[in-house]
């Protein structure tokens, strides 16, 4: 991912943070013809076992119907991207537009890349274990949370077989906030106030991220 310096989000703790409030990410492999493939799929990224050249686990799934992980091997590399809001910025916002004119549209994000090898595994236990992990992380932040175990057994086995288990260990980490922080602070305001009425649900969580930056 090209990463200005000025965009560039370095520390671990705020990734991850992020990560895990995205839930899901694409994953981009590429098949044995060259042609690549993407599936949005849930995610949990374990970090417990991170060290400083190994950053953990993705816990994933997707369906067994889906060909693309019939092109995963053992070591396939692959790339997961997380997502964050983003907005177009108009040059409305900044001061230069009436002095010296030289000013141009642009567009705000945030976004995470992880990449790594790839593991794909059916074993009955190991999907359990993943299931079970998303469904808690989801089900922990509502009043009546719902467990895998309060499911009908032989219904649930037979939707596990209808899924396979994708992992990645994640070998490499970028991160990139681009919140107009190479602009001056009344043209970051300004971006902030104009987000903030924009219709895009999107455009309006931008502008509390570049408060929150501010804020720091």
């Amino acid at each position: 991912m090209y990463i200005p310096k000025h965009f560039e989000v370095t520390q671990f703790e705020a990734i991850e943070d992020f990560v895990s409030r995205a839930n899901v990410v694409d994953l981009v492999t590429v098949d044995g013809a060259g042609q690549p493939i993407s599936s949005l799929l849930p995610c949990i990224w374990d970090t417990t076992s991170r060290t400083e050249s190994d950053f953990g686990v993705l816990l994933m799934h997707m369906a067994r119907q889906n060909s693309q992980w019939k092109s995963i091997q053992e070591g396939t590399l692959g790339l997961a991207i997380a997502h964050g809001s983003d907005a177009y910025i108009s040059p409305s916002n900044y001061l230069a537009k009436v002095s010296n004119h030289r000013v141009v549209p642009t567009w705000n994000y945030q976004s995470v890349h992880l990449s790594g090898t790839l593991e794909v595994t059916d074993d009955v236990e190991e999907l359990y274990r993943i299931v079970s992990s998303l469904t808690d992380f989801h089900e922990s932040k509502r009043n009546d949370p719902w467990s895998t175990d309060q499911a009908d057994l032989k219904y649930l086995e037979g939707q596990l077989k209808a899924i396979v288990g994708v992992t990645m260990r994640v070998k490499h980490v970028e991160a990139k906030d681009k919140l107009s922080q190479n602009r001056p602070m009344e043209d970051q305001q300004n971006i902030i106030v104009d987000l903030s009425k924009s219709e895009r649900a999107s455009a309006r969580e931008v502008a509390i991220e570049m408060q929150k930056r501010i804020r720091r």
